[in-house]
C-alpha cells in the first residue's frame, strides 16, 4: 500500500499533537482523542478545575471541592447535549449534587461555556426518573439536554466571540 500525500503532513503535526498529550497526562487525561480528552482538558483549564481521573463518578473538581459533571457537543454536528448510557435513579441522585458544565464547540473550536446549577437541571432530573419509572424500572440509554434549555437556563461562563485560544 502507498501512504496518502497527507500522512506526511500528519508526521509534521504529531510532535505538538504529542506536546498536547504530555499535557493532558500531566492533568490526569489519559488520551486526548478519547472520551472528549482533549476539550475536558481545555474547559478545565479555562475554569481552573481538576479533572477526576475515575471512569466512574463526576468529571472535575474545584479548588473548595466541588465536584462538576462535564458535558461537550460539537453544535456542528447536532445541538444536544449526551448524559449518561445507563441513566437511573441512582446516577440521577448523583447528578443531583453537582453543578453541570457545558462547553459548545465548533468542530475542536471552543465557543462557550454555561453552568447550569442543580435546580437549573432539576426539570430533567424529575423528567428522567418519571421516564425510568414508566419504562418499567429500566435505565435510559443517554437522555439528551437541548443547547436552547442551556442557553436559556444556564450561566455564561466563557464565550470566544472577540477573544480566541491561541
Amino acid at each position: 500500500m502507498k501512504s496518502h500525500p497527507d500522512a506526511k503532513l500528519l508526521k509534521e503535526l504529531f510532535p505538538a499533537i504529542r506536546k498536547y498529550q504530555k499535557l493532558a497526562m500531566k492533568h490526569g487525561i489519559p488520551d486526548i482523542f478519547q472520551d472528549n480528552g482533549g476539550k475536558i482538558l481545555q474547559v478545565c483549564l479555562i475554569l481552573g478545575l481538576t479533572a477526576l481521573k475515575a471512569r466512574e463518578g463526576n468529571d472535575a473538581v474545584d479548588a473548595d471541592g466541588n465536584e462538576y459533571e462535564l458535558k461537550t457537543v460539537n453544535i456542528l454536528r447536532t445541538d444536544q447535549f449526551t448524559t449518561h448510557h445507563h441513566l437511573n435513579p441512582a446516577i440521577i441522585a448523583k447528578y443531583r449534587k453537582v453543578d453541570w458544565i457545558f462547553a459548545t464547540y465548533e468542530g475542536i473550536e471552543l465557543k462557550e461555556i454555561y453552568r447550569l446549577k442543580p435546580a437549573a437541571m432539576e426539570f430533567w432530573y424529575t423528567k428522567w426518573e418519571a421516564k425510568w419509572h414508566a419504562d418499567g424500572d429500566k435505565d435510559i440509554n443517554n437522555p439528551k439536554v437541548p443547547l436552547s434549555y442551556v442557553r436559556k437556563h444556564g450561566e455564561l461562563l466563557y464565550s470566544s466571540i472577540g477573544d480566541k485560544l491561541s
